[in-house]
């Protein structure tokens, strides 16, 4: 059966249009996806039908009923080895390599994770929709190590809740040219949209951010490199990339925040995912071993 969900807009809101307002809150859902249900009828601002391109205002109320699952038709089974944690009758988790982009998109049509789940999966999710069966949350093409796929829609449903909730605890490796100033920390900073490169994030100081906060430790450095423990409290897009520029300490080898210099990748690596299993609240600790390259001697 379908759930309704209410989300509330909050001051860093303000002014969005409704489909990217749902976009934010419901981050396992394609906007194409999100529009569609809304033109579905499936959707209401303030209790009235939604329009995709209403401005959402503080204290405004937005409901969505959940839709039913749509199969899987554009993603095609693959058989692509998978370096898999843990696997149960609700989820998988695997160790994504670096250079595996996790879902079908423009120019990245084959060699997906979702590709080689439907070959190794008998069923996944289909919340996700046709091209993102499945997927929970998202690492980027070129970051490494821990991911949690759901097989079933209540498990789907309650692992979305539990990253939207920030229930989920997530550690990464990040490998610098520049230490810290301090040893730990916390940055606080909102992150938005770039208003020229719009395929970028940066850290927004004109009131039209979302919160973003990531704590921070120093595990080791030496000869010119420094590894960080990271921990983001919040999902921003590219959070932790961001940041990380934001204190002046670029991660290695990132073209879009950085410099690629000799790297082929850039240098960032989810290390541990840690959250209750989704059918009876056991506590579940995930590690994936941190690739070669970022050890510091």
């Amino acid at each position: 059966m379908s759930d309704r969900h209410t989300f509330h807009v909050l001051p860093e809101d303000v002014g969005l249009r409704l489909d990217r307002f749902l976009a934010n809150r419901l981050p396992d859902h394609s906007r194409s996806r999100i529009q569609a249900v809304i033109r579905a009828g499936n959707a209401w601002h303030n209790e009235a039908p939604a329009r995709s391109a209403d401005a959402v205002r503080l204290g405004d109320v937005v409901s969505w009923l959940e839709p039913d699952p749509i199969p899987c038709q554009t993603a095609t089974p693959e058989d692509i080895p998978l370096d898999i944690l843990y696997e149960d009758e609700a989820l998988i988790v695997i160790n994504k390599p670096t250079g595996m982009v996790v879902h079908p998109g423009a120019g990245n049509t084959h060699g997906t994770l979702v590709s080689a789940l439907l070959h190794h999966c008998q069923n996944l999710s289909g919340i996700g929709g046709i091209e993102r069966p499945g997927i929970v949350h998202r690492l980027d093409k070129e970051t490494s190590g821990c991911l949690v796929v759901a097989k079933t829609d209540p498990a789907h449903r309650t692992l979305s809740g539990r990253f939207a909730d920030r229930e989920v605890k997530k550690t990464y490796l990040a490998l610098t040219a520049i230490t810290p100033r301090f040893r730990h920390g916390t940055i606080d900073a909102p992150i938005g949209r770039h208003a020229v490169h719009r395929h970028k994030m940066t850290v927004n100081t004109n009131g039209r951010g979302r919160d973003a906060v990531t704590t921070y430790r120093v595990v080791a450095s030496a000869d010119g490199r420094c590894l960080l423990e990271c921990h983001p409290q919040t999902g921003r897009t590219h959070q932790i990339r961001v940041h990380l520029k934001h204190l002046g300490c670029p991660i290695l080898g990132d073209p879009v925040y950085g410099r690629r210099d000799a790297f082929t990748r850039h240098m960032l690596h989810a290390w541990k995912l840690e959250f209750p299993h989704p059918l009876d609240e056991r506590p579940m600790l995930f590690e994936a071993p941190p690739p070669p390259e970022f050890r510091i001697a």
